[in-house]
C-alpha cells in the first residue's frame, strides 16, 4: 500500500527540500523510492535521513507540483532537518539500507521519532480528488492529453460538490499548471 505523503530532506546548503512522494511500509521499515534524477534522491544519498510528513492540507501537494515550495516548517528533534508545520504527523527517519534500481532506488528507513501534531479526521472527496489530480499533473509529460482531460473532468465533480477553500485553491493551481504546460508545449511545437 502506498501512502501519499510529503518528504522533507536537507539540501547541501542546509535548506529544506519539500517533495510529494508515495511512501510505503515494508517489513518494519518506511520505504522511499525517488525517481532518478531527483533532489530527494541526492539528499537521501548524501544525508541518509528524511522526514515523512502526513498532512490533510492538499495545498502542499498541489503547491509543490506547481512551483509553490514555501511552506512553514519546524525543526526536527533527532535528525538534521525540518518538518511541515501543516503536518498532522511527522516521522523522522534514517536510511538503513538501499536497494539500487535503474529508475527508482529504494531507501529503507528506520523510524527514530514520530511526532503527532493534530487529529486526522479523514479525507473528503475533494481532498482525494486534488490528490489524484496532483498525481496526474506529475505525469503531464507521460500521459496522453485526452486521458488527463477525461480524468480531470471526472475529478472536478467532487471538487465542485465537496471542496472547502483550501481544496478549491489547490485545484485552481493544478488546472492553471495544466494550461501553462500545454501552452508551453504548443509554443515548442510551433518553433520546430
Amino acid at each position: 500500500m502506498i501512502f501519499e505523503s510529503i518528504v522533507t530532506t536537507l539540501n547541501a546548503d542546509g535548506s529544506v527540500h519539500i517533495a510529494p512522494m508515495g511512501t510505503r511500509a515494508e517489513a518494519g521499515h518506511v520505504v522511499i523510492a525517488p525517481f532518478k534524477p531527483s533532489t530527494t534522491l541526492q539528499n537521501l544519498r548524501r544525508g541518509g535521513q528524511a522526514i515523512v510528513n502526513l498532512t490533510d492540507d492538499v495545498r502542499v501537494f498541489a503547491g509543490c507540483l506547481t512551483g509553490r515550495y514555501e511552506w512553514a516548517t519546524r525543526p526536527a528533534e533527532r535528525v538534521p532537518g525540518r518538518f511541515l508545520e501543516a503536518a498532522l504527523v511527522h516521522i523522522e527517519m534514517e536510511v538503513v539500507r538501499v536497494e539500487e534500481d535503474e529508475l527508482r532506488p529504494r531507501f529503507y528507513c528506520r523510524e527514530l521519532v514520530r511526532g503527532v501534531h493534530g487529529e486526522f479526521r479523514g479525507f473528503n472527496r475533494a481532498q482525494a480528488a486534488v490528490l489524484e489530480a496532483a498525481i496526474l499533473v506529475s505525469r503531464l509529460d507521460r500521459l496522453p492529453a485526452e486521458q488527463i482531460d477525461r480524468e480531470l473532468a471526472y475529478l472536478r465533480s467532487a471538487v465542485d460538490k465537496t471542496a472547502g477553500d483550501r481544496e478549491r485553491e489547490a485545484w485552481s493551481w493544478l488546472i492553471e499548471h495544466v494550461g501553462e504546460f500545454r501552452r508551453a508545449a504548443r509554443r515548442e511545437a510551433g518553433s520546430r
